[in-house]
């Protein structure tokens, strides 16, 4: 199915809007100018616009006929803090953060087909355009869970797109399944005896214990895990001592990492295993473990029929160039609290080549705005198939 010519009309317009985003990034929960363009823009195209939900989440709704279908698409609005390296005439203009994971492009898309499905009005039944605050860590798609989305806009079912370096702009993967993965954090403090760093005996060492607990901790995928179970677990963090006091072994040291599953029995055996490991080793060499685990985002898991229904739009616009078979990714999207209100599909649209700088929360990425207009596109016959007109 080729793109219209009225959404190819339109991708002037949504390109340069696009990198006007890419130009102005915002934080999580600080995407005040990002949330004024969207409702101003929803507005200018007849639909009616709701805000404030997470903050600075809009919600755009658009009721067509009388079907009784309601459903909601999802946009994530937020930046990432850290700098753009890359040279380009729409380059950040905000020190420190930059659009290195193409939100610019996911909000962008669901304008140009809110815009054009207003338009069009080809469809029956009622869309919701949910553009989302926060999605890199913050917690946004909670907050707009918790603060009433789903009683205030409710859905029969709900859907998510993400770009994906390595497909091709006329490449989407649709498939049933897992898709992300749990993403959780975990916070271990060994708290032993500082001493002298010549005369060990006379205190309980904590960084020994550390370096014990860090190369144990493998073994839970390695040998805990069942081995068909994809789980990872990482340390990230590890502070202790001073670079400035090599002579002093210090009192405390404090491990932090990530911990990530498919499914909620691995999700609950990392818990239980890292704190496990930590006591242990604690116990050892006889000092104090402090142990934290935090649920952060659950796993994004595409429903079935959600899926074959996003597959068949798909496949109106991309044709054989659709992909049923693509491995999940270990990354987290908080869209999978949305999943959990309303039968889900997460899709990912191609970026292009996963090349010079091309991969997500890299300094160089970019957006490939030639996937605008098919974005643009699957979202809209996506709303056309949900909600047939009769």
């Amino acid at each position: 199915m080729p793109i219209s010519a009225e959404i190819e009309a339109d991708l002037p317009f949504l390109t340069a809007l696009r990198r006007d985003l890419h130009a102005h990034p915002e934080l999580g929960f600080e995407e005040v100018r990002t949330s004024e363009i969207v409702a101003k823009l929803l507005d200018e195209a007849g639909i009616k616009v709701h805000r404030g939900l997470g903050g600075t989440g809009v919600v755009g709704t658009l009721q067509v006929g009388n079907g009784t279908r309601r459903i909601g698409l999802r946009a994530d609005m937020d930046a990432l803090a850290m700098p753009e390296l890359a040279d380009r005439p729409y380059k950040s203009t905000v020190p420190g953060k930059m659009h290195a994971c193409g939100h610019d492009g996911h909000t962008t898309m669901l304008l140009g087909a809110a815009r054009h499905l207003a338009a069009t009005r080809g469809f029956s039944g009622t869309v919701h355009f949910i553009f989302q605050p926060a999605e890199e860590g913050r917690g946004g798609a909670k907050r707009m869970v918790e603060d009433g989305l789903f009683e205030l806009f409710p859905c029969d079912a709900v859907f998510g797109l993400h770009n994906m370096p390595g497909l091709a702009v006329d490449e989407m993967a649709v498939v049933a399944g897992p898709q992300l993965a749990s993403s959780d954090s975990w916070r271990v403090t060994f708290r032993g005896t500082g001493t002298h760093g010549a005369k060990p005996h006379l205190g309980r060492d904590p960084i020994t214990a550390a370096g014990t607990f860090l190369s144990s901790l493998q073994t839970i995928v390695g040998r805990v895990v069942d081995p068909l179970q994809p789980a990872v677990v990482s340390a990230c963090s590890l502070q202790a001592g001073d670079p400035k006091a090599l002579n002093v072994i210090p009192d405390i040291v404090e491990i932090g990492g990530t911990a990530r599953a498919y499914s909620p029995d691995v999700r609950d055996q990392l818990e239980h295993e890292i704190g496990r490991l930590a006591e242990g080793t604690a116990a050892m060499f006889g000092i104090a473990a402090d142990y934290g685990f935090e649920r952060r985002i659950p796993p994004v898991v595409n429903d079935t029929n959600a899926t074959e229904r996003a597959l068949a739009a798909a496949s109106d616009v991309f044709g054989e160039k659709v992909v049923t078979h693509f491995p999940p990714s270990t990354a987290g999207d908080d869209f999978a609290f949305f999943g959990q209100q309303a039968p889900g599909c997460y899709v990912w649209l191609g970026n292009g080549p996963a090349v010079d700088g091309a991969l997500h929360h890299n300094t160089a990425y970019d957006f490939n705005d030639d996937a605008i207009g098919p974005g643009v596109a699957f979202w809209t016959r996506l709303v056309e198939r949900e909600l047939a007109a009769g």
